[in-house]
C-alpha cells in the first residue's frame, strides 16, 4: 500500500506597519493563508508584530523571533554561516561524546512520538536574500516570502505554452538573486568557465535561460497578437478583477463554456475567449483573464503582457468583485491600479458586484445606495446572468450605426464576412448586386466597405 507524504506544515508571519490598520492587516494574513493552502500546505500558526517597517535584518524583533523559533524548533538566533574553528583534539572529543547511544535520536531529529513541527515559514512581505537567510538560520525552517508563494502557485497552475514560458521566466528572475553556494562547497571550475565559482556558473546558466525564454516568448506572443488583430473589429468584453472574485463562474454562466471553476486563488492563468450565449449578431466575445492580487510580483505583471492585452484591447471591461468580502473595495483598487499601469483605464468599464447570494438584505441595500451604477448579481442565478447579458448587448447597441452595403453578384463569397461582422436587418436585390441594410460598429462597417471596394 502506497503511503502518502504528510501535508507540509507552515507558520505565517506578518508585520503591521503604521500605515496599515488592524482590519487590513488581518485580511492580508488571511489571504496569505489561502495562498498557502492553495499550495497544499496546512497553516498551523501565525506570528504577527507591529513595527515601523520591514527592513530589520531578521524582519522580527528578538522576542517575536524567539516565539517563531519555538514553533519551528529553531534556535531563535541568527547564527553565522561559517563553521566555528575547532582544534583536532576538540573535534575528536566532541565526535566521541556526540555519538548517540542505540535508540537515541540524532541531534536535530524529533523525538519518537513527538508532534511534528512546521517545515515552512511563510512571510507576508517580500524579503531580501539576506533576510530570508537570517530567518532560515534562526528558525531552522524553509522560508518563503509572499512573492515566492505566488510565483510557485503560478508555476503549478500554468498549462498553455505561453503561460509556462511566462511563469518560468518570472520564477528564474525571482530565484537568481536568492541563489547561494551549496553546503558541499563552491570551488572553482576546471576547463570551460575556469575561474568561475559554482554559484557564478549557476547564475550564468539562469541568465542564459532567461534570454532563451524571452526569445521563445516573443515568438509565441507575436502569434497571439495576430489572433487578437483578427478580432480587432469584433465586440469584446473582458472580465477583470481580483483573484477568486468569481470571474470564471461568470464566464461559464455567460457563455455556457466548460472553463475551469475552482475555489482557489489563481485557478485561471490562461486567457480564455468564448462567445456570449445566446449568440448575437454580430457576435460578442467574452474573455476571462488572470486575477490580480495585492503585491503581485512586478515580473509576473510584465510577463503576462498578452493576458493583460485582452483587457487593453477590449471594448468593455467588467470589473468583477466578491461583494461578500469586506475588503472588496481595496481589492478593486488593486485591479484598477494594475490595469492603469498598462493604459487600460481608458477602456469603458462597469462594476459587477458578484456573490450577492452571500450578502444579506441590509448589505445589498447599502451596496445599491453606495454604488447605484453597479451591477449586482450572483453568477449562479440565471436571472441575474440574463440581466447582465442584456446590459452587455445594450452597451454595444448604443455604439452601433446603420448603413447600406452593396455586395456585387460576382463577390457573393463575402456574405459570410458581412453576417459575421454586422447584423443584417434586410436584404434586397438590384442590377448591381445584393443590397444589405446592416447594423454594426462603425469600425466593422468601415472594414466591410474596404473589403467590398477591394473586391
Amino acid at each position: 500500500m502506497e503511503t502518502r507524504a504528510p501535508t507540509p506544515l507552515a507558520v505565517l508571519v506578518g508585520i503591521q506597519t503604521p500605515d496599515v490598520d488592524d482590519i487590513a492587516h488581518e485580511a492580508s494574513l488571511e489571504e496569505l493563508g489561502r495562498l498557502v493552502r492553495t499550495l497544499g500546505y496546512e497553516v498551523v500558526g501565525a506570528v504577527s508584530q507591529k513595527r515601523e517597517g520591514t527592513g530589520a535584518a531578521a524582519l522580527l524583533g528578538s522576542g517575536k523571533l524567539a516565539e517563531l523559533a519555538a514553533l519551528t524548533g529553531g534556535s531563535g538566533v541568527v547564527t553565522s554561516m561559517a563553521p566555528a574553528a575547532k582544534s583536532k583534539a576538540r573535534q575528536r572529543f566532541e565526535g566521541a561524546a556526540g555519538t548517540p547511544e542505540a535508540g537515541e535520536a540524532e541531534p536535530g531529529e524529533a523525538e519518537p512520538g513527538a508532534a511534528r513541527r512546521p517545515e515552512f515559514v511563510i512571510v507576508d512581505h517580500e524579503l531580501s536574500p539576506s533576510q530570508l537567510r537570517n530567518l532560515e538560520r534562526a528558525t531552522g525552517a524553509q522560508v518563503l516570502d509572499r512573492t515566492g508563494v505566488i510565483v510557485e502557485i503560478f508555476h503549478r497552475h500554468a498549462h498553455t505554452r505561453e503561460a509556462k514560458l511566462q511563469v518560468e521566466m518570472a520564477r528564474l528572475k525571482y530565484v537568481a538573486p536568492r541563489m547561494r553556494e551549496s553546503s558541499t562547497g563552491g570551488g572553482r571550475q576546471q576547463g570551460p568557465g575556469a575561474g568561475e565559482s559554482t554559484l557564478d556558473l549557476d547564475r550564468r546558466k539562469v541568465r542564459d535561460r532567461i534570454s532563451e525564454l524571452k526569445t521563445q516568448l516573443d515568438a509565441v506572443q507575436r502569434d497571439g497578437d495576430n489572433r487578437r488583430s483578427a478580432r480587432r473589429d469584433q465586440l469584446r468584453v473582458a472580465l477583470v478583477g481580483y483573484t477568486n472574485a468569481g470571474k470564471s463562474s461568470l464566464m461559464r454562466a455567460l457563455t455556457g463554456s466548460q472553463v475551469l471553476v475552482e475555489d482557489k486563488l489563481f485557478a485561471t492563468l490562461d486567457t480564455t475567449v468564448r462567445i456570449l450565449q445566446p449568440e448575437t449578431r454580430p457576435r460578442v466575445l467574452v474573455s476571462d483573464t488572470v486575477g490580480f492580487i495585492k503585491q503581485l510580483p512586478h515580473d509576473l505583471v510584465a510577463s503576462f503582457r498578452s493576458t493583460l492585452a485582452e483587457a487593453l484591447e477590449a471594448s468593455l471591461l467588467l470589473f468583477v468583485v466578491d461583494a461578500s468580502d469586506p475588503t472588496w473595495e481595496a481589492q478593486l483598487e488593486v485591479s484598477r491600479t494594475a490595469l492603469r499601469e498598462i493604459g487600460a483605464d481608458a477602456v469603458p468599464s462597469r462594476l459587477v458586484l458578484n456573490k450577492m447570494d452571500r450578502v444579506d438584505a441590509a448589505g445589498r441595500a447599502a451596496l445599491r445606495d453606495r454604488h447605484p451604477d453597479a451591477i449586482l448579481l450572483s453568477a449562479h442565478a440565471p436571472g441575474d446572468v440574463s440581466a447582465l447579458r442584456d446590459r452587455i448587448v445594450a452597451f454595444f447597441e448604443e455604439a452601433m450605426v446603420e448603413d447600406t452595403l452593396v455586395l456585387p453578384y460576382a463577390r457573393q463569397g463575402l456574405i459570410g464576412e458581412v453576417y459575421e461582422s454586422a447584423r443584417v436587418l434586410s436584404e434586397d436585390y438590384d442590377e448591381t448586386g445584393r443590397v444589405l441594410k446592416v447594423r454594426g460598429l462603425p469600425g466593422a462597417i468601415a472594414r466591410l466597405r474596404r473589403s467590398l471596394a477591394a473586391a
